[in-house]
């Protein structure tokens, strides 16, 4: 009985001392293994902890996901800052007031609100400035944005973390850190 006591209490040490970052990135790699449709559809969903259906998704999607399963539910984090700081959000859609059931999964948005609420991290084209838990946005040309979470998996060369994103091919897990311009470097905690 001893043992089994001892076991326990080491177990509940090692979880205890994953750091949040940690957390993100195994949320963030469990994601993948739901079967997601990129469908970027305006959907009216419950507030708080509201979610698209089941099935469907974006790239914020996966932020927002990943993020819920450590408790943090960036819908309601999202909406209180813009409802009280709305003139310091962009306004690309011709918003007069917040939305709650899409504001969050607006990746300009979530860069805003990353800046505001989280620590801006450098953009750079090493490999070594992003970590496991980072929240990078790239321009993928125009005015498209996308955004992934950094995870603790490498590339097959070992140089780089992978990224957990949907760019249309579902919630998946890619080597795709510098295929677009990255335009935003973010870790956030709450």
């Amino acid at each position: 009985m001893k043992k089994l006591y001892i076991l326990l209490f080491l177990f509940i040490s090692v979880l205890s001392s994953y750091s949040q970052e940690d957390k993100l990135s195994t949320a963030a790699i469990e994601l993948t293994k739901d079967k997601v449709v990129y469908d970027p559809s305006y959907f009216s969903i419950d507030y708080p902890n509201g979610d698209v259906p089941k099935g469907k998704g974006v790239c914020t999607d996966v932020i927002i996901r990943a993020y819920r399963k450590l408790g943090i539910d960036l819908q309601k984090e999202v909406h209180e800052d813009m409802k009280n700081n709305f003139n310091m959000y962009p306004k690309n859609w011709g918003l007069k007031k917040t939305d709650k059931n899409i504001d969050h999964r607006r990746g300009p948005n979530l860069m805003t609100f990353f800046s505001r609420k989280g620590i801006v991290k450098p953009i750079t084209k090493n490999s070594e400035d992003f970590f496991p838990g980072d929240i990078v946005c790239w321009n993928l040309g125009g005015a498209i944005t996308h955004t992934g979470i950094v995870v603790n998996k490498k590339s097959k060369d070992n140089k780089r973390y992978l990224i957990v994103h949907n760019i249309g091919a579902g919630q998946v897990i890619e080597d795709c850190l510098f295929r677009f311009k990255i335009i935003g470097h973010y870790r956030y905690k709450n």
